[in-house]
């Protein structure tokens, strides 16, 4: 098994956890599934061992070969899959245009996740999302959602023009606090370095978050988290009041 490469047919997970996530959710795309010696210590193993059996993938126990791919020394089991293609599904998108960053990626995947965000669409040049270290950020969460690649922005506006469009800029014209969208919409965000240009002030409603003077700008997953927590607001009031009359 060698080192992975941008565009590689094949990838793989670094550790348990997001081991399970790729064998419950994609085990179809599976290859193998190789795990260190010393894995029986490890919880999640008899799950590991269920998983595949079910699911009729074999487990190779080599040392080397986990060794050779993971930085850490605390990685038991990596698990091998063929890279593949998403079609976007009906739901609210998350736009990203030209992000570079590994763990960025990684953590705004787990992010949209958790405010039932599974739709993520990437303007290109960008980072590869099958790197291993973007897998190992987003703790499996990549398997959960429809990534798809665009060669630039307007092929994409064009194809969902029906969507309610919010780029966030610092130039944003109205502050996110006064934005709310009960229909399907997309929320764009820019590069880490350079966020979005001008011409993305054309594209629907412009939205900034408030922040104090003594900073120039959030991260790109802080904006991002918090942006997804205000639009998600409405379907976690719902959940909450549905909780009180049980």
């Amino acid at each position: 098994m060698k080192i992975y490469k941008k565009g590689d047919e094949t990838s793989y997970t670094l550790g348990v956890f997001p081991t399970i996530e790729l064998l419950k959710t994609r085990p179809q795309d599976v290859v193998r599934v190789v795990v260190h010696s010393s894995i029986e210590k490890n919880k999640g193993y008899p799950l590991i061992q269920e998983l595949c059996q079910k699911h009729r993938i074999h487990i190779d126990i080599h040392d080397k070969t986990i060794d050779k791919l993971s930085p850490k020394s605390n990685c038991f089991a990596i698990g091998i899959f063929k890279t593949y293609q998403c079609d976007l599904t009906e739901g609210n998108h998350v736009v990203l245009v030209h992000p570079m960053d590994m763990g960025n990626m990684g953590t705004i995947m787990r992010t949209m996740l958790g405010f039932h965000y599974t739709n993520l669409v990437i303007i290109k040049p960008a980072v590869d999302v099958f790197d291993p270290k973007v897998v190992r950020a987003s703790m499996g969460a990549i398997f959960h959602l429809n990534v798809c690649c665009y060669d630039d922005f307007e092929t994409y506006y064009q194809q969902y023009k029906h969507h309610e469009f919010y780029p966030l800029m610092l130039k944003g014209a109205k502050n996110i606090h006064q934005v709310e969208s009960l229909s399907l919409h997309s929320l764009v965000f820019g590069n880490e370095s350079s966020g979005l240009d001008d011409s993305y002030l054309n594209y629907g409603q412009s939205v900034f978050i408030p922040h104090s003077d003594q900073i120039d700008s959030l991260n790109l997953s802080m904006a991002l988290g918090l942006t997804l927590f205000h639009f998600s607001a409405n379907q976690f009031k719902e959940k909450e009041v549905l909780r009180e009359n049980v």
